[in-house]
């Protein structure tokens, strides 16, 4: 099984992070975290946010790409191409759309639930430039 099965059951929820239902596209951020974060973290952490979002914090790896360019048609950053994605925004709405979007062309991507607002509340870090401490605008 792919490791974001479109076809997650009710009984993975436990394990995995997963939703069910209407929700499965989507993980909470300790899941979020422990994909793309660490030696062997097998997902890219992709930030949908826009400009001014991205430079006031973001979590450290994440790789920038806008909803409002991906809806452009702008193609995914080469770093995060063909790899599993997980996508995050400010609080999760335009990280579900990113995800249909990216779903549309074939990209096996979930999305973050409660975004970078929600990140920040556990107590994971956010940086802005030069590795300053950031925060969620």
């Amino acid at each position: 099984m792919p490791l974001f099965s479109r076809n997650a059951t009710r009984n993975t929820t436990r394990n995995t992070g997963w939703d069910t239902g209407r929700d499965k596209k989507r993980v909470t951020v300790e899941e979020a975290h422990r994909r793309t974060h660490g030696p062997d973290a097998p997902a890219v952490l992709l930030d949908v946010r826009e400009r001014n979002e991205w430079d006031a914090g973001r979590a450290p790896g994440a790789v920038h790409a806008p909803l409002s360019g991906l809806a452009a048609g702008a193609p995914l950053p080469r770093a995060v191409r063909g790899r599993p994605l997980v996508v995050i925004c400010r609080s999760g709405n335009r990280s579900q759309r990113a995800v249909a979007l990216l779903g549309a062309r074939g990209a096996d991507a979930v999305d973050v639930k409660g975004g970078m607002k929600r990140w920040a509340a556990a107590g994971h870090p956010v940086v802005a430039a030069a590795g300053r401490e950031g925060c969620v605008a």
